[in-house]
């Protein structure tokens, strides 16, 4: 399979698979559940197989068919795209691994629904990925909202539905509301909408037009979560854990702050945009969005929301990155989706697996647990450390290069954030830590308990281990945006 059809097929398997899965389960819980990981692992197998192709400087691509003259689906794999999309797939493998021993573990209803769903998430994150114009992206974009909404709702209590209400309303009325006439107006003016190196809108637009444009391209990629339109957040963590997971780590935050990145790089263009002061108000909101979370962050005393918040925050670091306007700033801001995917589903893998093991969820809960369920509290030290930006841990590579892009644009604003920022991540993290580890149990745990399921443990202990993994071995993914970079001059 050559990489231009391994594009299609990438895009394919999973929706295969949402259609195999019912199936399958016809035959018991193993046979669907195994039907899961095979299409997780061949997923992961061709889009690392399209890799080695793109880091060689090829860009496969593909074209479906027209929609109407300048309207066409269409894909192309660039090396932004190929990252998002290596880190998808091969998430899922590992969050299929985890599911199944949490399902199990709490005897969740609508099993065959969740995979199906998660399935279909997955192939739209697919198409995100590779999408070689704005109408592509668009398309998937919003398959992939619709196809989580009923995993924010799995449970069907009201205060899920609510929940997935709140999460279903905010993201389709931005995206409706304001994505969608940007990328009408974007090809009004352009004449096209196609991601292409050093931006399609420097010659056709000036002023401050630019940066109202942005403004509708910021806010309507609602699933960035940057404020005031991240709302549906907090409200979704009513959802199982792994729908969790995928909502922060693997596929919908990524998405989010993937296509803003996108936006700025491939249509915009960053000089453009560098020149133009109307568009200098993003650096501001970002870094309010990154301060105000983590304040947040630092009153929850649920761990999920607790979570949530943070994610908030972190998410605004790529924005940030992607605002300063500068190289290496441009690289920080790619390889922070990496990094914070690995560290924070490792996050939230632990949540999951205290709920599964204790019934846990109040951080004033924790005390002790560290000695009764030891893997997984390392693995969520891991991952807090991460966050934090501590080495030697992913979190500190990616906020390595957000601060060199930061000095070399003298941007002191965002020098100051991350440095606030990251006290105050220390001030929420190191407490839940030190207390999982020294404090004694205030009172006897409900459920007298040990380590959840093996699937769930082996889960966050890989998670864990690629969050230690990427600081040594970055490799690819740095090869990667230095090709973006290179595209930038």
């Amino acid at each position: 399979m050559n990489a231009d059809h391994a594009t299609l097929a990438a895009i394919a398997l999973p929706l295969v698979a949402a259609f195999a899965i019912p199936l399958a389960a016809r035959g018991g819980a193993n046979l669907r559940e195994t039907v899961t990981l095979v299409a997780a692992a061949a997923l992961a197998w061709t889009v690392w197989g399209i890799l080695p192709d793109v880091l060689a400087g090829g860009r496969p691509s593909l074209r479906l068919g027209q929609i109407m003259p300048g309207i066409e689906i269409a894909f192309l794999v660039e090396p932004l795209g190929m990252l998002f999309a290596a880190l998808a797939a091969g998430l899922w493998i590992v969050n299929s691994i985890y599911s199944i021993g949490y399902m199990r573990g709490n005897r969740e209803t609508n099993q065959t629904r969740y995979y199906v769903c998660f399935a279909i998430a997955l192939g739209a994150t697919m198409g995100v990925a590779f999408a070689g114009n704005l109408f592509t992206l668009f398309l998937f974009y919003e398959v992939l909202t619709l196809s989580t909404y009923p995993l924010v709702a799995h449970k069907g209590d009201r205060k899920s539905v609510r929940s997935a209400r709140v999460y279903l309303g905010v993201l389709l009325s931005t995206s409706i509301g304001l994505l969608l006439p940007a990328i009408i107006w974007t090809y009004q003016t352009a004449g096209t909408g196609d991601f292409t190196p050093g931006g399609i809108l420097a010659d056709v637009m000036d002023g401050p037009a630019v940066g109202l444009l942005l403004a509708f391209f910021v806010f309507g990629t609602g699933k960035a979560a940057v404020m005031p339109v991240h709302r549906w957040l907090p409200a979704a963590m009513v959802a199982p854990t792994p729908v969790s997971a995928l909502l922060h780590a693997v596929a919908v935050v990524k998405a989010g702050v993937f296509t803003l990145t996108k936006v700025i790089v491939y249509i915009f263009g960053v000089d453009f945009l560098f020149a133009e002061p109307s568009s200098h108000w993003l650096l501001y909101i970002a870094a309010f969005t990154i301060v105000a979370a983590s304040v947040v962050a630092l009153r929850q005393q649920n761990l999920k929301r607790l979570l949530a918040y943070s994610t908030i925050a972190q998410l605004s670091y790529v924005v940030m990155a992607a605002a300063i306007l500068k190289p290496l700033a441009e690289i920080g801001a790619a390889i922070h989706i990496v990094a914070h995917a690995f560290g924070k589903i490792t996050l939230f893998f632990a949540a999951g697996a205290i709920y599964t093991a204790s019934k846990k969820t109040e951080l004033g809960e924790l005390g002790g647990i560290g000695r009764r369920m030891p893997w997984t509290m390392t693995a969520f030290t891991i991952g807090a450390l991460s966050m934090i930006g501590v080495p030697p841990t992913g979190g500190f590579v990616s906020k390595w290069y957000i601060l060199a892009g930061a000095f070399e644009a003298d941007n002191y604003l965002a020098l100051a954030t991350i440095i606030v920022s990251t006290a105050l991540n220390a001030a929420y993290f190191l407490p839940i830590v030190f207390a999982a580890w020294f404090a004694r149990e205030t009172a006897p745990p409900a459920v007298d308990h040990g380590e959840a399921p093996f699937a769930v443990v082996l889960a966050l202990v890989t998670t864990a281990g690629l969050t230690l993994a990427f600081f040594f071995f970055n490799g690819p993914a740095l090869e990667l945006e230095a090709q973006v970079v290179r595209g930038l001059k």
